[in-house]
């Protein structure tokens, strides 16, 4: 999603959409500080979208990840907007079903889908996006049954009621900063923060490939390289379509 770069001065470009919020700034200049580089050396030739998604393939690398070939020549779109993202984006509390159509919307099967949530893996959240398992979860369990119990006492004392909700944890507590398994070595632990993440495990249909990628990191790696590429051909504009930004950060005049 290159049009995440836009700066838009009304806060209603793509970047300032609820879900997109928790994303972090740093990445973001990341990309655009490349693009810049480039534009200087070979101008009009390399999209943004592009720098992005070979930006993506190398910080899995960088993490230990699988590496893996990206396929190039997408151009950059010419609309950016908040307004668009709802509905685009798996949420939280997502269960099985939901994740699988959401997906599939873009040609994902159910085994990508699962793949690609192995980039969790190196990810973050917000206690508000898990807090509805912690507090109150029904009327017959305060804490969702399907969170390991110690685990869950963990996520109290990270996440106590009324906290500041911009406070983030690892979606990995194992090796937050390692692109590895233990990801799905959580689920299988009951220790998957989000709904979604843990309905892999608790959901019979997808439990099967989270105990093989919990055991198989070879099965994992290559499983997530093949879904990434899928997943890059997803929305890719060529040809005579978009435009290849000058600047990341706005579309070209």
């Amino acid at each position: 999603m290159p049009q995440l770069l836009i700066a838009s001065p009304n806060g209603d470009a793509e970047k300032d959409a609820p879900d997109n919020l928790t994303l972090e700034g740093d990445g973001f200049d990341t990309v655009i500080k490349s693009k810049a580089a480039v534009e200087e050396v070979c101008p009009g030739v390399v999209s943004c979208a592009d720098i992005m998604a070979i930006a993506a393939r190398d910080v899995v690398v960088l993490a230990g990840g699988p590496s893996f070939k990206v396929e190039l020549g997408r151009r950059d779109g010419l609309i950016s907007k908040a307004s668009l993202v709802a509905g685009r984006l798996p949420e939280p509390f997502f269960n099985l079903s939901q994740l699988n159509a959401l997906f599939a919307k873009n040609n994902l099967s159910q085994f990508d889908m699962i793949a690609l949530s192995g980039a969790h893996t190196i990810g973050f959240s917000h206690c508000d996006n898990f807090a509805n398992r912690l507090y109150n979860f029904s009327n017959s369990s305060q804490v969702d049954p399907s969170l390991n119990a110690t685990f869950a006492k963990q996520l109290m004392q990270d996440c106590p009621q009324n906290v500041d909700p911009q406070i983030v944890i690892p979606l990995d507590d194992v090796t937050p900063f390692a692109f590895d398994n233990a990801y799905y070595q959580d689920l299988v632990g009951g220790k998957g923060v989000l709904t979604s993440d843990e309905v892999l495990f608790t959901d019979p249909a997808s439990q099967p490939t989270v105990r093989d990628f919990a055991s198989n990191p070879g099965a994992f790696n290559g499983a997530f390289a093949t879904a990434m590429r899928k997943l890059g051909r997803v929305g890719v504009l060529t040809g005579s379509e978009g435009q290849i930004r000058k600047d990341c950060t706005a579309f070209n005049s």
